[in-house]
């Protein structure tokens, strides 16, 4: 599998925003944030959490790979006290020594019938951010072959892909915290079954099933992976 389309993610906070898909109502972003002089777990959690920009909201965790109908990329926001804010969140810690990672990602996708979709997926990593790259990738590359996912290009072919990692190194006798979301703050208002429905006898096979694709990935083995 290649790994190498895209950019390379880009750590910490800088807040950029992805190229639009157009049409879309749910926008979200990606962002990390590294706490290294924790007291304690909760207390590096707190602080990462401050940096994020996400101190003061309540978050549901979001779980599942399957992001919102209409998700596009937004440019990052400052959030109103109180907040309550749909979060894809990888989490990473440290205590006195090593090093951790925590990495999310994001894909614009098609499924066989033409319906728009997205997907994520996170990632944690006792080790270096590269090394927790490469498995995100992977493992987003795994989430669309079991569901038969085409990834969207834009109009000069590139995949409509982002994805942001980053690495915290320990301090002595601190705990430390690495984090990385998605953050979708409008999402919560929206109903779960404005989506199309996909059945599960019409192409999409589970993992090892009669229609596994190469590695043993459900799918018919054609669906493009090319981030």
């Amino acid at each position: 599998m290649d790994f190498s389309l895209g950019n390379p993610s880009a750590p910490r906070n800088q807040r950029k925003s992805a190229p639009r898909s157009g049409g879309g109502a749910i926008a979200g972003w990606l962002m990390t944030a590294v706490a290294p002089f924790g007291e304690n777990e909760a207390h590096a959690l707190d602080q990462a959490l401050v940096e994020l920009g996400l101190g003061d909201a309540r978050l549901i965790q979001g779980e599942g790979a399957m992001l919102p109908m209409g998700f596009e990329p937004g440019t990052p926001q400052d959030l109103p006290m109180g907040t309550l804010v749909e979060c894809h969140l990888s989490k990473a810690t440290v205590h006195s020594s090593g090093i951790a990672s925590a990495g999310v990602a994001w894909a614009l996708c098609v499924t066989p019938e033409g319906d728009e979709c997205a997907i994520v997926s996170t990632m944690s990593h006792q080790g270096s951010m590269e090394e927790c790259e490469t498995e995100l990738r992977r493992n987003l590359q795994r989430k669309l072959g079991n569901r038969d996912l085409e990834l969207r290009k834009s109009e000069d072919g590139s995949a409509l892909f982002e994805c942001a990692v980053d690495e915290i190194e320990a301090q002595e006798g601190f705990h430390g915290v690495v984090l990385a979301a998605l953050i979708l703050p409008n999402s919560l208002n929206i109903g779960g079954s404005s989506g199309p429905t996909r059945s599960r006898n019409l192409g999409v096979s589970s993992i090892g099933g009669s229609l596994g694709g190469p590695s043993g990935l459900g799918g018919s083995g054609q669906s493009d992976f090319g981030f």
